[in-house]
């Protein structure tokens, strides 16, 4: 039993390929088996679902399809039953080939991601989207062996909770009940993880789903899968071993072995290295500072930036000079790739026979030159890009930018290659335009307690007991040692400024449980949709997920989100959007419950607009109904009108000749209006044919 799932008709015999999710088998339709199940197959489409009865045998010599795991055999057809037709298919979802050698039919990437999403049960099944969520289900099967053998229980947390900060903007959920407040999605369970190890669970996971209500990137879902973790009594050490082992069983799964033990950077050697805090270690090209080397040079731009604290960093491109032109780097990367990561320029250059060559090489000395040289461990053929700024941030993030670009333009980035790294000792805190705030969150656990909340300079050089861990580039997991005592957690709430009511309203419950002794722990959360997505090769998280929303946060399938009606909206105490008219003036809906029962509603207007084949915006939605509202008003008011002694008329206006009377003549020669003539054909403007015959 299963779908039909390509055809192929030899006059005499008829095969098609069944599909189910454990394969495909060659079926074949022999007249003279049976006749009547003959005639029926020939009705077969793509995708009828259909049972067979009949007989399994080898395929003669010569017949097989290396294509097929069941490449072997085939079904000899004795009944057919069609359980269901299809209609014709929006894109072919067939991958596997009819005939040995055959090229594979479909292939995903060259259909358009909206009409797959739009249709994804059909995409779902294509054997290898099955095969990406049966990989998934055995990565999760193998999490929960791994941390069952280490006796971590799954507990699951609540899904409607209170909106407490965590970095990103909640989802809200109005209730009902308690008109005018709202439940949040988490964003993480990681208040009630927490808890839970107050609570003296001692080891917690779960795969957890989570909602953040971000702004888009191209690999970012508004809701996702996160492996959450946390443990009682522990330090950084039993999380680096626990994750190391769990996550190289996670990609043995799929074939690949990670290389152990993991190694650990610091944060402030990642920036200043790689200008990131989730390099990819995977090529090399690491920054080096060569701000001393040339503190004396004469060349007017770097002496300025140098004089003024700036620095200079660069790195070097091995083996790059023939593959990398003066126009290469001077047009394209000088004067507007690196601009655009927020360079205000960009110094290359070259090592040929054993000297420097560049456009701006005279203006070094020979001293730093050879400075360079060394600094970058230069031998012929490389390439030197320079970089200097006031700002050492824009420095590391241009390069960054530059370092990442020209990796995947020179491919210099190893395909099968997975370099895990931990980030560790991040800042505790960051400086943002509103002041001071935590970079991860309030609850990490600081590398020393002896600080002032009030010295705001001090506190930015505090670090925290946080890691990350990164593969190839990809933030894969982070977490930290949590705060467990009541008087340090004051002390970070105070240096972030929240005063004691602020506390009380956003943390209130979390802090009484703090107060009633509280373990050393910590923990960690892997997004397991980047996970499997990088062990299974695919080419984005969509390729993952079941049902995944598109890169504008959309659900082309479901249409979600959409609108709601308005009792809907009445029931759970919401007022209308505040709308403007054209004039920009305040509507009059701004703050007015959605109670007339009189007036159109707003689904009655989607209605109509939809029978008149308009496409409206929202806003234009609310203006619609105030003008339908206005003109069922004007019509009561035509109620009092007497039209008893009115005759029945088709027109309100008597009707008259409009058109007027031409009259065949000849133009004036005399006038001037035949000077401006393109064409002219004796006293006649010439004019080409309107209609032809």
């Amino acid at each position: 039993m299963g779908w039909v799932d390509a055809i192929r008709d030899h006059g005499s015999l008829l095969f098609i390929h069944l599909r189910d999710t454990r394969g495909v088998v060659q079926v074949v339709f022999n007249p003279a088996l049976s006749a009547g199940n003959y005639d029926k197959a020939s009705s077969l489409k793509e995708e009828y679902v259909i049972q067979v009865f009949g007989k399994v045998a080898l395929r003669d010599k010569g017949t097989e399809n290396a294509n097929l795991k069941t490449g072997l055999i085939e079904v000899f057809a004795l009944d057919l039953e069609i359980f269901s037709p299809s209609r014709v298919l929006p894109f072919k979802i067939s991958e596997k080939a009819i005939v040995f050698g055959e090229d594979i039919q479909a292939n995903p990437e060259r259909v358009d991601e909206e009409l797959r999403l739009q249709y994804r049960y059909l995409d779902l099944r294509r054997p290898s989207s099955q095969e990406f969520l049966l990989k998934r289900y055995e990565i999760m099967k193998c999490i929960r062996r791994y941390l069952d053998e280490l006796h971590f229980i799954e507990v699951e947390t609540p899904f409607l909770t209170k909106s407490t900060p965590e970095g990103a903007r909640d989802y809200l959920v109005p209730s009902r009940i308690h008109k005018g407040k709202f439940y949040c999605l988490p964003q993480s369970p990681q208040l009630f993880k927490q808890l839970l190890m107050m609570g003296g669970m001692d080891r917690y996971f779960q795969v957890a789903r989570c909602f953040r209500d971000e702004d888009l990137r191209p690999n970012r879902q508004p809701e996702f899968t996160q492996l959450d973790l946390e443990a009682s009594f522990i330090d950084e050490e039993f999380i680096y071993e626990v994750v190391e082992e769990l996550t190289t069983r996670m990609f043995t799964t799929g074939g690949i072995a990670l290389p152990r033990p993991f190694p650990r950077m610091p944060y402030e050697e990642a920036m200043e290295r790689y200008g990131s805090d989730r390099p990819d270690l995977r090529f090399d090209l690491t920054f080096e500072d060569v701000t001393e080397d040339l503190r004396s040079t004469g060349y007017s731009v770097f002496k300025q930036i140098i004089k003024g604290g700036g620095v200079v960093k660069g790195y070097c491109i091995k083996g790059m000079a023939s593959t990398l032109s003066k126009n290469v780097l001077q047009n394209d990367y000088a004067m507007r790739i690196a601009p655009s990561f927020g360079a205000g320029g960009m110094t290359w250059m070259k090592v040929l026979n054993g000297g420097l060559e560049s456009n701006i090489v005279q203006f070094f000395t020979a001293r730093e030159q050879e400075a360079l040289k060394n600094r970058f461990r230069a031998e012929d053929g490389d390439v030197f890009i320079l970089i200097a700024d006031l700002s050492k941030d824009l420095v590391n993030k241009a390069l960054c930018g530059l370092r990442l670009h020209m990796a995947q333009r020179l491919a210099l980035i190893p395909e099968d290659r997975y370099c895990p790294v931990w980030i560790t000792e991040f800042p505790l805190f960051e400086l943002k335009e509103e002041g001071i705030s935590s970079q991860h969150h309030p609850f990490t656990m600081p590398d020393r307690t002896d600080f002032d909340p009030a010295d705001h300079k001090a506190l930015l050089s505090l670090k925290s007991r946080a890691y990350d861990l990164v593969i190839n580039g990809e933030e894969l997991g982070g977490g930290s040692i949590r705060i467990h005592r009541m008087d340090l957690q004051k002390k970070v709430f105070l240096a972030l400024r929240l005063k004691e009511e602020e506390q009380e309203s956003k943390f209130g419950f979390f802090l009484k449980a703090l107060e009633y002794g509280a373990p050393p722990h910590g923990g960690l959360a892997i997004g397991l949709d980047r996970v499997v997505a990088m062990i299974l090769k695919a080419s984005s998280i969509r390729e993952i997920i079941a049902f995944p929303k598109n890169r504008s946060a959309y659900c082309p399938l479901t249409q979600a989100p959409s609108f709601v009606s308005d009792s809907q909206l009445k029931e759970l105490g919401l007022v209308m959007p505040y709308t403007e008219d054209a004039s920009g003036m305040a509507a009059e809906s701004r703050g007015r419950s959605i109670d007339r029962a009189e007036e159109i509603s707003l689904d009655r207007v989607r209605h109509i607009a939809k029978l008149a084949r308009l496409t409206l915006a929202e806003e234009e939605v609310f203006s619609y109904r105030e003008d339908l509202n206005a003109i069922l008003q004007y019509m009561e008011t035509l109620k009092t009108v007497d039209t008893e002694s009115v005759k029945p008329m088709s027109h309100v206006l008597p009707l008259t000749n409009a058109w007027r009377e031409d009259k065949a003549g000849k133009c004036d020669t005399s006038a001037s209006i035949l000077d401006n003539a393109p064409v002219r054909e004796g006293n006649y403007f010439r004019v080409p044919k309107i209609i032809e015959s």
